[in-house]
């Protein structure tokens, strides 16, 4: 799960380090009309909702990094299907906290010309998300 979440945490902040150098405010077509690189600067959160909210984000943020800390330490064997979601919410969390500490705004720069504005840390939150649920949601299978 830790490998998992390094993993997320350092590509997310390569990736993120390099656009906000060398492409701040830029559109690249990658597949135009469909897929942009467009580097943006976000001081709110998903979806661009609390603008300008960066502190109360920022707590909030916090807040659910340690419940899901205390969460993981409280669970005596995470089952290994677990392991890899919950690595890429934790991953996801840190890098977009990493940025809003360090720079007061995330860079986003995933741009699919139908949504908003994402990045990688907010894509591995998502499919963290959602493998939970699956995993949660579905049955288990009998002995």
């Amino acid at each position: 799960m830790w490998g998992v979440a390094a993993l997320v945490f350092f590509c997310d902040l390569l990736v993120k380090g390099y656009l906000r150098h060398n492409l701040a405010f830029q559109s690249i077509p990658v597949i135009k009309n469909i897929f942009h690189i467009t580097v943006v600067f976000n001081t709110g959160a998903a979806f661009g909702v609390l603008q300008g909210k960066t502190t109360f984000i920022i707590y909030i943020t916090v807040l659910f990094i340690l419940w899901l800390f205390i969460f993981l330490r409280k669970e005596k064997q995470i089952k290994p299907k677990f392991a890899i979601p919950y690595g890429l919410i934790f991953g996801g969390a840190l890098s977009n906290l990493y940025d809003r500490l360090l720079l007061g705004y995330v860079v986003d720069y995933i741009d699919l010309r139908v949504w908003p504005v994402f990045n990688l840390s907010d894509t591995c939150i998502t499919i963290g998300i959602g493998l939970l649920l699956i995993y949660s949601f579905r049955p288990q299978k009998q002995s």
